[in-house]
């Protein structure tokens, strides 16, 4: 049995709120600062507040362990990281740590802006204790991942966020770290990258039994790459355990999968060029079932004149497999719409041929059949339910599309 790598117990991180008072006029503060210049003044009515990003936090993590971090943001998933890579102290309880780690938390840590990529592959892996030899060994391989070679020599403070995401990335993946640490960083990147930084996680943990701590929104990635899931909530460890288990239990804990009334105004990861989508509505409030018909409207607010505009909606799995989708312009239909201009459009379905199961439902606009002006992966998550014709024995988990068909031969 593998021996734990990481083990943290009782941990807690408190930060200090500093809340300024409204009150007091611009000039009495600005005289007794006079008066007073050494002397740290607090406002009348000024407060602090301790404020607990962690607390009470227990688990253990062996050599090999592929972890996922999930929690809403504000969590304490990246304080947590943030200590693990001894970036910050804890306020109370210990952290044991066996093996060199390295961390990719936010663009821009690890590296020193004035320094060429070239030296800060250099720099990177003389953190982590390797030597030169070590490094230049592994140099060109680091380089061809990272897709920087026209700018190697280039001080990293001039590469765009993908690129510095690209490099810092390879460094940290090839340099040979026990355990590696990953945050939310990698969605920085385009979707090739993202996927073949997903497959060298995978590499190094199955191939070169390295541990790997993964935070990320992206539930699919987590349920590919991860054996298993811790799940914060306002900083403590609600709970651990395998990960589909515990992503399903997360999923329903954080999504309304009944809600007919989904408001994209906020919260919202989508571009929203020309054409925003501002309102779901689902099913005109009624419960979703197989077999059964199934509506769904767009509200939109376009702030610039679309010349062909169409728009859809699509049903994909909870690891992001596409499985249903419907386009207006499939229909032909790709009408002008003119700037400033409100709308909603309607698709209805007379029979909806999705299994029972929860899946995620995406939403966006287009101009044409290639500009893309607002996506919404993941707007929401729908229940469908077991319809008066669905079979009672069918699978109720990503089941798929189940249409009718002309059979033959059974009489």
């Amino acid at each position: 049995m593998s021996q734990p790598v990481i083990t943290v117990e009782d941990l807690g991180k408190r930060y200090t709120l500093h809340h300024q008072a409204r009150s007091g006029l611009l000039r009495d503060r600005l005289a007794d600062l006079l008066r007073n210049p050494f002397r740290r003044t607090k406002n009348a009515g000024a407060s602090d507040e301790d404020f607990w990003a962690l607390r009470d936090v227990n688990f253990s993590v062996n050599q090999g362990d592929v972890v996922g971090i999930i929690g809403r943001n504000g969590a304490g998933k990246s304080t947590l990281l943030k200590i693990l890579s001894r970036i910050t102290e804890p306020t109370t309880g210990r952290i044991k740590i066996h093996g060199r780690v390295a961390s990719l938390l936010e663009v821009g840590t690890g590296f020193h802006g004035e320094l060429s990529g070239r030296e800060n592959i250099f720099l990177n892996g003389a953190i982590l204790g390797m030597k030169r030899a070590e490094i230049r060994q592994k140099f060109d391989e680091i380089v061809a991942f990272a897709e920087v070679e026209k700018f190697l020599d280039t001080p990293v403070k001039h590469y765009s966020s993908g690129m510095y995401v690209r490099l810092a990335f390879a460094v940290a993946a090839h340099l040979e770290p026990e355990i590696l640490i990953i945050d939310e960083v990698l969605a920085v990147g385009d979707a090739a990258f993202q996927k073949k930084c997903l497959g060298k996680m995978h590499e190094v943990a199955t191939s070169q039994g390295r541990t790997v701590l993964f935070v990320s929104h992206n539930t699919g990635a987590v349920r590919n790459l991860c054996q298993r899931v811790l799940w914060l909530e306002t900083g403590r460890l609600r709970a651990a355990g395998p990960t589909v288990t515990m992503l399903d239990h997360y999923l329903q804990d954080t999504n309304d999968t009944r809600a007919s009334v989904i408001d994209l105004t906020k919260g919202r990861n989508g571009t929203g060029q020309k054409i925003f989508l501002r309102t779901v509505r689902i099913n005109d409030a009624k419960p979703v079932h197989h077999g059964e018909p199934f509506v769904i409207e767009l509200d939109y607010s376009a702030t610039a004149a679309v010349e062909e505009a169409s728009f859809g909606c699509g049903f994909s799995t909870l690891d992001g497999t596409r499985l249903y989708s419907m386009d207006s312009d499939w229909n032909d239909q790709r009408p002008r719409i003119s700037a400033t201009q409100l709308g909603t459009v309607r698709a209805a379905l007379p029979v909806l041929h999705l299994q029972p199961g929860v899946y995620a439902l995406d939403v966006g606009a287009r101009n044409g059949p290639f500009d893309g002006l607002d996506y919404v992966p993941a707007c929401t998550h729908i229940e469908i339910l077991p319809g008066p014709q669905t079979p009672s024995s069918i699978v109720r988990r990503d089941g798929g599309v189940r249409p009718p068909a002309a059979w033959s031969g059974l009489l």
